[in-house]
């Protein structure tokens, strides 16, 4: 099985910026791509963004383009989310998440879960 664990996150003004890591352990975490969700209260859990193992072919919400950055480290064992010029609208648990469907984005496709991370933007 595949373990993954979340740190960072907490709260910030508009503008300003958060990381969030999760890291990644279990014999078959190869074969996974990762990425991160995110749910805010009332909502349903929504897409943020993916990369492959390899760290390429990344892919964003349009609602985080050019504002966050997805990023695997040489072991492909740890994945980080640059979360920049941060909006209120950011607010939400942030979950790390692995899964082995490269053609879907949708929160059934995904197979392990991290614990959640909360992000607090105030404005």
């Amino acid at each position: 099985q595949v373990q993954l664990l979340q740190s960072g996150g907490g709260s910030a003004q508009a503008g300003e910026s958060l990381r969030l890591s999760c890291a990644a352990s279990g014999r078959t975490i190869r074969q996974f791509q990762m990425g991160w969700f995110r749910q805010a209260p009332g909502k349903e859990r929504e897409f943020v963004a993916h990369i492959r193992w390899s760290g390429g072919n990344v892919r964003y919400a349009n609602a985080v383009v050019g504002r966050f950055i997805i990023t695997r480290n040489n072991d492909r064992n740890t994945v980080t989310l640059q979360m920049n010029s941060l909006k209120p609208e950011d607010t939400a648990v942030y979950y790390c998440a692995a899964w082995t469907n490269v053609h879907s984005i949708e929160v059934n496709a995904v197979d392990y879960w991290g614990q959640g991370t909360q992000v607090t933007v105030s404005s």
